[in-house]
């Protein structure tokens, strides 16, 4: 049972937290008058964007943020197989395919589905891309094996691999008439009116493996040069491509996964699998709505993807589930569940106990982020939210759990930092 499985972690933990549980003011849950009159203004996270996006898990669980869409799937669609490996939003963003690792495609939203069946290709296969008016779409094995679908033109495969050659993603020229095949090391091989422009079978840094996996590739508009991403958000630029940089993943946090171009292409945007996105160059804002595949890879990974699992779930005051959350509650079980990590349970004590206090600039997935009446003083704390990426968060608040934007109500009210447990 939770409760006793809570008793022998608080058995464990009862000295440390014992302080923060006899000074905590018993604040469990956000209150709808709270007052703010004698609120202190704290300035909002910076060099982060409230982005778009849609995060999906390798069940197939598919979550939106922000602007994108929370489209229905069709009954009978919930379960693969097989792990989900890529996720496509359409050209126009309105709607995705999953791909599973078996090769069967569920078309969601505004996405059409053109094959394969429910029994895929009955072979191992890592990536999908549409073609660029979404009436088609590319398939790739790890071995660069490539099948098309819909009105996605077949330009070839790869004809023979090393055994420690991954190919990664498959990336369409702009006018769909060609194709990159990347692997992982790095190594970039083109098909079509697809142009090379380096490294070739090599990697970015000439001949020497990359530090961390290449994970993405972005051609330019024009097709003449293209930017690879590296998970630990390393930049590297060929042809006419700009380089404006990377965007260094901190310790323990989540690893890069997309490379944007901006609109004049003098920039772009590297987005973290947890939908944090960087600006980087003269890219400016949001990027468009992006598709995520999100693997937990720390603590505050799976303490989100417990929280996301709760969404619906009625807000009950004082409640710690499993029927019924309030907002401290959500981040107390979450934590628990996920990771065996015992918390204060009132949103006060979370603030001056839970953990360490974390920038508001360097919050990473899982960390816990506060409102108060007194950002000086933690015993004002009257709110707590689970921190996803991208300015999200997933909280028990109002009627239901619920995701929201960490700047829902202003920086006025926000307290000066946040807390990883």
């Amino acid at each position: 049972m939770f409760i006793s499985r809570l008793e022998r972690a608080r058995a464990k933990t009862v000295r440390r937290l014992l302080a923060s549980f006899l000074l905590a003011v018993p604040v469990v849950g956000i209150t709808g008058g709270a007052a703010l009159a004698t609120s202190l203004r704290v300035a909002p996270p910076s060099g982060q964007v409230a982005a778009e996006y849609w995060l999906a898990d390798a069940a197939g669980s598919v979550w939106a943020f922000g602007g994108a869409g929370n489209f229905a799937r069709a009954p009978g669609s919930a379960g693969f197989s097989s792990p989900v490996v890529a996720v496509s939003a359409t050209p126009s963003s309105n709607g995705y395919w999953l791909l599973s690792s078996s090769g069967t495609v569920l078309a969601v939203g505004g996405a059409r589905s053109y094959g394969p069946g429910p029994a895929g290709l009955g072979r191992a296969v890592v990536d999908m891309a549409p073609t660029p008016d979404g009436l088609g779409y590319w398939v790739v094995s790890a071995t660069g094996s490539v099948d098309t679908f819909g009105d996605a033109r077949y330009f070839g495969s790869l004809t023979s691999s090393s055994p420690d050659l991954e190919i990664v993603r498959l990336v369409p020229t702009t006018d769909g008439a060609g194709y990159w095949l990347l692997s992982a090391g790095g190594g970039v091989f083109s098909f079509g009116d697809a142009r090379l422009f380096g490294p070739g079978a090599g990697s970015p840094s000439a001949g020497s493996p990359p530090a961390s996996p290449i994970v993405d590739m972005a051609p330019t508009p024009d097709g003449l040069g293209y930017w690879l991403l590296s998970a630990d958000g390393s930049v590297y630029s060929f042809g006419d491509a700009t380089y404006a940089g990377g965007a260094p993943v901190p310790a323990g946090g989540d690893p890069a996964e997309k490379i944007v171009p901006s609109p004049s292409s003098g920039g772009y945007w590297v987005v973290d699998q947890d939908g944090t996105a960087t600006p980087l160059g003269d890219a400016e804002g949001v990027p468009p709505a992006q598709a995520l595949l999100f693997s937990p890879a720390t603590p505050g990974d799976r303490a989100v993807t417990f929280a996301l699992e709760q969404l619906g779930k009625p807000y009950v005051w004082g409640g710690t589930g499993p029927g019924g959350y309030d907002c401290s509650g959500l981040a107390y079980r979450s934590w628990f569940e996920a990771t065996g990590t015992y918390i204060p349970r009132v949103a006060s004590a979370q603030y001056h106990g839970a953990g360490p206090a974390v920038p508001w600039s360097s919050l990473q997935a899982g960390d816990l982020v506060f409102w108060g009446t007194n950002p000086a003083n933690w015993e004002s704390v009257y709110h707590t939210a689970i921190y996803v990426g991208g300015s999200q968060i997933v909280e028990a608040a109002g009627k239901v759990v619920q995701l929201n934007t960490l700047g829902q109500w202003g920086g006025s009210s926000l307290m000066g930092h946040g807390v990883r447990p």
